[in-house]
């Protein structure tokens, strides 16, 4: 494998999936080389063979057997199909982040990278995350398309304006690791550079301990709760109450205004156009975002956008506030909330 990246100039591969992506893509070349092989050889041997050596000579009739043509034409069909299992079942793999994976918001523009994290600090262009971790990022583009490539993860995924898209990766080796737009962007395009900086255990407990510090000597907190208290949930629920999403939303199951926050995460929710979608990070923070973009069945559009409301660091409490409620209990009465005032809410501003 460490001659196959030297041969095609490919970095070390620092993620928990770059191996296997290198196996697929060695397997692949290996095979269409050696078919090409096989192939030049043999229209070689027939050159050589089959030439012409008088003008009156005829061409020999050459014919192949229906087992021969039957076991070519299986043995080709075989190996793309056996391609196309393996690189499916990395697709899911890639898709599909675990659970427990934390969260960072990024936003692309021409011509930086922008890191939100969830305790509400903020980096440009520089990417730290601990080593042995998984990460998903959660990402917007703020002007045109972009694309978020780490070569050294043998990750990709293009970054759109409007619209969530969302990429997870585990590094397993500590260092640097660039981050190029792979996606023309405009005529800096190829200067909208940044970095993956994979600490160890310790060096990131120090490098969160610092930027803490400088989170507490820098008033006011950028979100309740961020200069120290660690809990996220909590912070999500006092983000809830200040910015009034409770005034719509409940936390145990209750029906009320808006779609209640209990065992939302991860379910799959009808929409008011008859489509289904899973209730995952990208589409939380969408709905917070675009809220008439996916209007669940039963409700009414009149939810405010907060695009520029909420920091990323308050969008991320709340998300992580509706992860803890995705295994709630279900409400002990079937008594709903009553119902406020519509024309009221849309007037004030009632939050999501």
């Amino acid at each position: 494998m460490e001659t196959l990246r030297m041969i095609l100039a490919l970095p070390r591969g620092g993620s928990t999936i770059a191996d296997s992506i290198d196996l697929l893509h060695g397997f692949v070349i290996g095979v269409t080389m050696l078919m090409s092989t096989y192939v030049f050889a043999t229209a070689a041997w027939f050159t050589i063979r089959y030439h012409r050596k008088r003008d009156d000579q005829l061409t020999e009739r050459v014919t192949a057997t229906r087992r021969g043509e039957a076991f070519i034409i299986a043995g080709i069909l075989g190996t793309f199909l056996l391609w196309w299992v393996i690189g499916f079942r990395q697709y899911v793999d890639v898709r599909d982040p675990p659970s427990d994976a934390d969260i960072v918001y990024v936003d692309a523009k021409q011509w930086m990278w922008k890191f939100a994290y969830a305790d509400g600090r903020v980096s440009n262009d520089v990417l730290t995350v601990p080593l042995g971790r998984p990460i998903k990022l959660v990402m917007i583009s703020r002007d045109v398309i972009h694309s978020f490539y780490v070569p050294g993860f043998r990750v990709k995924q293009d970054v759109l304006p409007g619209r969530y898209t969302t990429l997870w990766f585990e590094a397993k080796e500590a260092g640097t690791y660039p981050i190029w737009c792979a996606e023309y962007c405009g005529v800096s395009h190829s200067a909208m550079r940044g970095e993956v900086r994979v600490l160890e255990a310790d060096e990131y407990a120090r490098w969160k301990r610092a930027g803490d510090a400088k989170l507490a000597g820098a008033p006011p907190c950028r979100l309740p709760g961020a200069c120290g208290e660690g809990n996220l949930v909590a912070e999500g629920r006092a983000v809830a109450e200040r910015r009034q999403c409770v005034a719509c939303h409940t936390l145990d199951g209750q029906k009320h205004i808006g779609p209640t926050w209990a065992r939302l995460y991860g379910s799959e929710v009808t929409l008011e156009d008859g489509r289904r979608v899973v209730a995952d990070d990208a589409y939380l923070t969408r709905s917070m975002m675009e809220p008439n973009a996916d209007v669940v069945a039963g409700y009414r559009q009149m939810m405010p956008s907060y695009r520029g409301a909420l920091s990323a660091g308050e969008v991320a409490a709340l998300v992580e506030l509706i992860r803890s409620l995705r295994d709630a209990p279900a409400p002990p009465s079937g008594i709903a909330l009553p119902r406020l005032d519509v024309t009221a809410v849309k007037e004030g501003g009632a939050p999501p």
